[in-house]
C-alpha cells in the first residue's frame, strides 16, 4: 500500500518530467553528502535540478508517458539531471559537474522520447551550442549565394573593364591619327 509521501513524490516526478526537455541519468555510487552537494550546486547554477531518486518511484511516474523509456536505465543508485534548454548543454553541464568524481558512471539521457546511452551523452556534450549551430547552418547556406553573386557580377565587372580598355585604345589612336 503506497503511502502519501510516496505518492507525492511520484506526483512532483511527473510533473518534473513533463516540464523538461533532457533528462540526464547517472549512477552517483561512492559521492559523498558533500560531493553531491556540490554537484547539485554547479548544476543548479545553469537551472538543471540534479535529484536522487528511487527507481521504483521513477518507474512509476514515467509510465504511459514519453519518460517510459528511462525504464532500462534505471539501475542501482540513481540520480537524475531535469534539464528545460539546450539538450546539449545540460549534457555538458552534467558531464562538467560530475568530472571531478570519478565514481558518478553517466547510464544514459532521454532527449524527449528518445533514449541514448552514455556515449551519446557525450558525443552530445561536444556538440556546440545551438546558436552556433545555426550561424554555421546560415553561412552554409549564403556561401554559394554569395559565389554565384560573385560570378555574375565578375562578367559585368569583365565586360566593363574591357569596354573601359577598348575606349582608351581607340583614344589613343585616334590622337595619333592627328
Amino acid at each position: 500500500m503506497p503511502t502519501e509521501a510516496k505518492r507525492e513524490t511520484v506526483e512532483e516526478l511527473r510533473a518534473e518530467l513533463a516540464d523538461s526537455s533532457t533528462l540526464v541519468v547517472s549512477e552517483y555510487r561512492g559521492l559523498t553528502v558533500t560531493e553531491l552537494a556540490e554537484v547539485r550546486r554547479a548544476l543548479r547554477r545553469q537551472d538543471i535540478r540534479y535529484r536522487i531518486v528511487k527507481n521504483r518511484l521513477l518507474k512509476i511516474a514515467a509510465r504511459d508517458t514519453d519518460a517510459e523509456a528511462l525504464a532500462p536505465m534505471l539501475e542501482g543508485p540513481t540520480a537524475i539531471a531535469f534539464g528545460k534548454g539546450d539538450p546539449a548543454q545540460t549534457a555538458k553541464a552534467v558531464l562538467d559537474a560530475t568530472r571531478p568524481y570519478r565514481v558518478v558512471r553517466i547510464t544514459g539521457a532521454l532527449l524527449g522520447n528518445r533514449a541514448i546511452d552514455a556515449d551519446g551523452v557525450t558525443r552530445l556534450a561536444a556538440l556546440p551550442a545551438r546558436e552556433v549551430l545555426l550561424a554555421r547552418l546560415g553561412g552554409a547556406m549564403q556561401a554559394p549565394v554569395a559565389n554565384l553573386g560573385g560570378l555574375l557580377t565578375a562578367n559585368l565587372r569583365n565586360l566593363g573593364s574591357m569596354l573601359a580598355q577598348l575606349a582608351e585604345r581607340k583614344a589613343s589612336e585616334a590622337e595619333q591619327r592627328a
